[in-house]
């Protein structure tokens, strides 16, 4: 058996069977060949050929297309979320969100030496990990946590005031 014998006399039915199970753009449809393919070569691995091949087939593409269904319906492509996003578009949001972004910068200005510097470097633009995080303050990467919880909590008690200050200042 070659994978030829079996694939070969499959391709048109494959595209018949994917073009039948996605009417329209309700998927993908080089997506669920893919996946059927794999399927297959999976199973021509450790089974060999299915018996019946054609049924094996169509029972390939079911089942596949209802798992790209069902992703489809909880996932969203990382293109859509930047312009779902309604602080992108709208200045009035964009100004409360440079507004907020201040607040929280003065307030971290104002933590203590080793808070601030954590605090600054999570909200680093780098998105730096824990280990990068720990090596640059010099501490443990297992101590990273509780001192984070800890600086947290410095920082929610200086941003009421921060936040109590503009709004005095008729900005808030």
């Amino acid at each position: 058996m070659t994978y030829d014998t079996v694939i070969d006399p499959l391709r048109p039915l494959l595209a018949a069977e994917v073009r039948a199970e996605l009417p329209g753009a309700a998927g993908d449809p080089g997506d669920l060949e893919q996946a059927v393919w794999v399927r297959l070569l999976e199973h021509l691995g450790t089974q060999g050929a299915p018996d019946d091949p054609a049924a094996w087939l169509r029972d390939a593409v079911r089942t596949e297309a209802r798992l790209q269904r069902s992703t489809e319906l909880r996932e969203l492509p990382y293109g859509l979320r930047p312009a779902a996003d309604p602080a992108a578009v709208d200045p009035e949001r964009r100004a409360l969100a440079r507004e907020r972004d201040r607040a929280l910068r003065s307030a971290v200005r104002r933590l203590p030496g080793r808070c601030r510097r954590l605090i600054d470097a999570l909200l680093s633009p780098q998105d730096l990990t824990y280990r990068e995080i720990a090596g640059e303050l010099g501490i443990s990467q297992g101590s990273l946590g509780p001192e984070r919880s800890r600086c947290l909590g410095c920082l929610r008690r200086i941003l009421p005031s921060e936040v109590a200050l503009a709004a005095r200042r008729g900005k808030g």
